[in-house]
């Protein structure tokens, strides 16, 4: 009877034998923003690798998702209560992003918030060599950690007396090289493996294909497979500023984003517009180029947004004349100077953006009169002009790198 005992449960032991799995990776944020930035640290990597993960474990019955938790923490200066919501929104960004690869339903979803974290604080201290009075301070903080945790003094008294530490040398580079450490969402999957070597039979359907075990299927050792490798993102944007387009000069610009708040844009314009029984002449080449760098709130929430400020360079030829006087600039013009923008979002993919230029224009010019078929010239000039040189209200069309190269080849 015993025999029989344990060979039941020996098979039942087999049948289905389940063992944990856990995943976890650290995302950054910027400090007081829930933005989730590819730029920082290495959280470009960590998202794609748990993404792989998540998708994985829906490509293969074998893992199950158990559970999906976000744990946020404080650096010592930080207000609990703004950091408990940044905390709870840092996490939804990060649910939303996960969702893409997966079926991610609320049950398994959990957000943890465990306030200042000082016992982190104190690894970060331990681990670095470089920290000023570095014994002193972990008295001082393993002190601070027991009486936080024992609900002893107000966060302001602890992060006074940090502060006034040793004139307030340790604090600072703290504050300047571990504090960022401490604002971070760790993100925690739990899957459950599951080893079935006793397969049950299905049941028999009229809609079900029975493959009787005599049929076998010979695999060739090498399959062409779709590999992915990751590749930097980048953003670009093509645009048109509509003021031309009201004019009749059809042109086009294109943006490229560089990283850390930095991109290059370029433009063209061209038009040739004549009627001749009237005198009637627009012609203008003209093209520039401008270095930007991007700042403000919205900059940090997704690339080229928000204000600019630019150096470009221009060069354009001309000839006007609307039924009087004519303006030949047959050779190039050129201009420089400094600008001034703001890059406003009006849909997902297309943004409105508004920049003034003032720079210096440099050039010769021809003054012309039309008498019956012909152009009489009249003077030639220099013309140097210090004012706005560049004005736009552009639509602008963004545009997103795929996250992966693909090529192909693999062996399996």
């Amino acid at each position: 009877m015993k025999r029989l005992f344990f060979i039941i449960l020996l098979i039942y032991g087999c049948h289905v034998l389940a063992q944990e799995v856990q995943d976890s990776v650290k995302i950054y944020f910027q400090q007081g923003y829930s933005n989730l930035d590819m730029s920082i640290a290495g959280n470009y990597r960590a998202l794609n690798r748990i993404a792989d993960s998540l998708k994985t474990s829906y490509a293969d019955s074998i893992f199950k998702l158990q559970k999906i938790l976000v744990v946020g923490s404080a650096s010592p200066e930080g207000n609990i209560s703004l950091n408990r919501q940044l905390s709870e929104k840092r996490a939804k960004v990060l649910f939303e992003y996960l969702s893409h690869h997966g079926l991610l339903p609320d049950s398994l979803k959990e957000i943890k918030f465990i306030g200042r974290n000082w016992n982190g604080l104190i690894r970060l201290v331990e681990d670095d060599e470089n920290v000023p009075y570095k014994q002193e301070s972990l008295k001082l903080l393993r002190e601070i950690a027991v009486e936080a945790e024992r609900g002893v003094h107000s966060k302001s008294d602890h992060l006074r007396r940090i502060r006034q530490f040793r004139g307030g040398v340790p604090y600072w580079y703290m504050y300047k090289n571990l504090f960022p450490e401490l604002r971070v969402s760790q993100l925690y999957l739990w899957y459950e493996k599951e080893w079935n070597p006793i397969v049950p039979q299905p049941e028999t359907k009229a809609d079900t294909l029975i493959i009787s075990p005599i049929d076998t299927v010979t695999l060739p050792q090498t399959i062409n497979v779709e590999m992915t490798t990751p590749c930097r993102p980048f953003y670009m944007a093509i645009k048109t500023n509509m003021l031309y387009d009201a004019l009749l000069v059809p042109n086009v610009g294109v943006e490229f984003y560089l990283g850390k708040k930095w991109s290059i844009t370029a433009n063209w314009m061209y038009s040739w517009w004549k009627n001749d029984h009237h005198h009637y002449y627009l012609r203008t080449y003209s093209g520039d180029i401008e270095m930007r760098r991007w700042f403000g709130r919205k900059s940090k929430e997704k690339p080229l947004i928000g204000h600019h400020i630019g150096l470009y360079g221009q060069m354009l030829t001309y000839d006007f004349e609307l039924g009087g006087r004519g303006y030949l600039g047959d050779r190039w013009s050129y201009a420089a100077g400094i600008s001034y923008g703001y890059s406003q979002p009006i849909a997902k993919h297309l943004n409105i953006d508004f920049t003034i230029g003032i720079g210096y224009l440099k050039g010769e010019y021809k003054e012309y009169i039309p008498i019956d078929n012909c152009y009489v010239w009249h003077s030639t000039k220099q013309r140097r002009w210090f004012g706005p040189t560049k004005v736009e209200i552009s639509l602008v069309w963004l545009i997103k790198c795929n996250n992966y190269n693909h090529k192909k080849g693999g062996r399996r």
